[in-house]
């Protein structure tokens, strides 16, 4: 088996790890007591059912249970919580440039995690950092065959089982000894009990026959062939079949089959002033046969092209401070990147080294509403709902729906903010300083460690205006601000689609690394709007500055509009609250809506762009026929 897991072993054999738990024995049932903690967990294990075939489950099933009756270090606990996921996952890809077909793949991979937690559910071995590296909710994780083999499996997950058992005890002792260094250890539990779920669904087999997915792919990107100025395009097909399995000692047992379908496609070029310039195109859809035909990819392909070719030949906006109107779409993509380190309530891991929270802070991922339950944190005619258990919106699907989050949670609506006040925060298993139990909202990409994430999230308002009267709104606060033009922003910028080269990927992080905490976001599409005429001129290269969180709690108008913005879910958290973080694709997000309606801020900062720009090619591109 190989691991792919980015945890670094923290013990191989059980002699060290004996050694290590002995030392410290007697104080820490001494802590245990004083602490006052809960009764340790009775482990059962559900039967998988007489007519199910599956030998995944039995895999499972009776490697589990030898676990839970026999795994245990002489003079060490025995695991109180043993957690087994496992995700066979079928992906169908095609990429087409100009309409040439670049590549197409169809791969099958099958991955495991375990989790295996000594202690019990106020303190366990989980949620720490210390300067041996970072132990959250990832046990062991690797790929395993995928051919189904029951005596494979079964020996994969006796293997990873043990090491991570083994991880574990070694991690319990060093974080009892730190929690020994405090003068007052946390209350918080590290794990809340549920209910258990036993759902078995039907396996869903991938199917790629329905239609010829190299000849769409390759008839949609030569859409594209009307514009010579591009330097380059992608269009990508991704069909995804995935079948999901959870069980534990608790009792849960789980399967179930999903399946996703998407369009994305990059555009870039450059300006005749070097300055390199891109745009998008993204469709995600439930099921491969929902996507749209070629003829309407193509169609929406060439509005993005046509839309590059105006932003070509645009002039660059100069700095600018004050109002700024985000209209449809764009203010969805803007709350997917401000709200997003926000609605967690798990509370940070515990850790020794005072470093980390200074990185955690200056990459974006400290809460602007931890400790503020009750407070007035959005006007009060606006109320904040997430809801994985919704299906559509007048009509349109919801890439957010799911019955059961990725820790065996039934999916729960919270409403996390009512007429402007933050009543409730989004929770997984991990609880939080306000809240303890989970609300249903753990979610995961690629059995990557949980994390409490939204699913289709509302921003509901009473009293929008009309298109015309936020429109003439904007224009009467630009005049009193005294502008001669304010901004309206159409598209915001997702890095994780646009950027066709390394090196631009690479840029822009370099740029929004040192722009993380001071709350930089990226407009794509961006127009000067004239207060005498109401006249829009296309304009590039700006930057937003300082668009914290705490920006959106007096919002001067918005529109009576419900935008739709489907989008994919960044699960690595690594830049919060950017577009880095907030935005990922189809190849490993996690499916996500925001219904938003326009919005319109006042004092938004807008830097112009201040960089040297490219040199052009010496040599003109070839022509592009079609």
């Amino acid at each position: 088996m190989r691991k792919i897991s980015v945890i670094a072993l923290l013990a191989a054999l059980a002699f060290p790890v004996v050694a290590l738990a002995a030392r410290d024995k007697n104080t820490a049932a001494a802590h245990d007591k004083d602490a006052g903690l809960a009764a340790k967990p009775i482990m059962v294990q559900a039967p998988v059912p007489e007519a199910e075939s599956d030998q995944t489950l039995r895999a499972m099933h009776d490697e589990m249970e030898r676990s839970r009756t026999r795994l245990q270090l002489p003079g060490v606990d025995k695991p109180f919580y043993i957690e087994y996921r496992l995700l066979d996952i079928d992906v169908r890809s095609v990429t087409s440039s100009f309409g040439a077909l670049i590549a197409t793949n169809d791969t099958r991979n099958r991955f495991m995690s375990i989790d295996v937690r000594v202690g019990d559910y106020h303190l366990d071995s989980s949620n720490f950092v210390s300067e041996d590296g970072f132990q959250g909710f990832l046990g062991t994780t690797g790929e395993v065959g995928i051919d189904r083999d029951y005596n494979s499996l079964r020996q994969d997950l006796w293997l990873s089982t043990d090491q991570a058992y083994k991880q574990a005890v070694t991690q319990m002792s060093l974080k009892q000894s730190f929690l020994r260094s405090l003068t007052k250890p946390p209350e918080i539990d590290d794990f809340s009990q549920t209910t258990p779920i036993v759902k078995i669904d039907p396996r869903t087999e991938p199917d790629w026959t329905a239609r010829n997915w190299e000849e769409e792919s390759r008839q949609a990107s030569a859409a594209l062939l009307k514009f010579p100025q591009l330097n380059a395009t992608r269009v990508n097909y991704y069909l995804v079949y995935f079948t999901y399995y959870l069980m534990n000692t608790e009792g849960t047992t789980i399967r179930t089959s999903r399946h996703l379908a998407a369009i994305e496609a990059a555009l870039d070029t450059t300006a005749g002033d070097g300055m390199p310039l891109h745009n998008f195109y993204a469709v995600y859809v439930a099921k491969p046969g929902d996507l749209p035909d070629p003829a309407a990819v193509g169609q929406s392909l060439a509005q993005a092209g046509t839309q590059l070719m105006t932003l070509r030949q645009s002039p660059i906006v100069s700095d600018f401070t004050g109002p700024v109107l985000f209209q449809g779409a764009a203010s969805g993509a803007l709350l997917a990147q401000a709200l997003a380190p926000s609605l967690s309530g798990a509370r940070p891991p515990l850790s020794t080294m005072p470093a980390f929270d200074e990185m955690m802070q200056r990459m974006g991922g400290r809460s602007e509403w931890s400790g503020r339950v009750s407070s007035r944190v959005l006007p009060a005619t606006m109320s904040l709902i997430d809801d994985p258990t919704l299906k559509e919106f007048n009509g349109v699907p919801l890439l957010g729906n799911y019955e059961i989050d990725d820790e065996g949670v039934k999916a729960q609506r919270v409403q996390v903010v009512e007429n402007g006040t933050l009543k409730n925060l989004l929770m997984s298993r991990r609880p939080g300083p306000e809240f303890q139990t989970s609300n249903g909202h753990a979610r995961s990409a690629l059995l990557s460690d949980t994390r409490p994430l939204s699913s289709n999230l509302f921003l509901q308002a009473s009293g929008g205006l009309n298109a015309a009267d936020l429109k003439k709104k904007f224009l009467d606060a630009c005049h009193d601000d005294g502008h001669e033009w304010c901004l309206e922003i159409k598209t915001m910028d997702n890095p994780a689609l646009s950027s066709i080269r390394q090196e631009d990927f690479s840029e822009f992080i370099g740029a929004v690394a040192g722009g993380v905490a001071s709350g930089e976001r990226i407009p794509l599409v961006m127009y000067r709007v004239y207060v005498a005429d109401g006249r829009e001129e296309m304009v590039r290269g700006g930057h937003i500055e300082g668009l914290q969180l705490r920006s959106l709690r007096n919002i001067p108008a918005y529109g009576d509009d419900e935008t739709v913005f489907p989008y994919m879910q960044n699960p690595s958290g690594g830049f919060a609250g950017t577009a880095l973080g907030a935005f990922g694709s189809a190849q490993g997000g996690i499916p996500s809506t925001i219904i938003a309606p326009s919005l319109l801020l006042d004092e938004v900062e807008v830097r112009g762009f201040h960089g040297e720009p490219r040199r052009l090619p010496l040599v003109d591109a070839p022509p592009l026929t079609q």
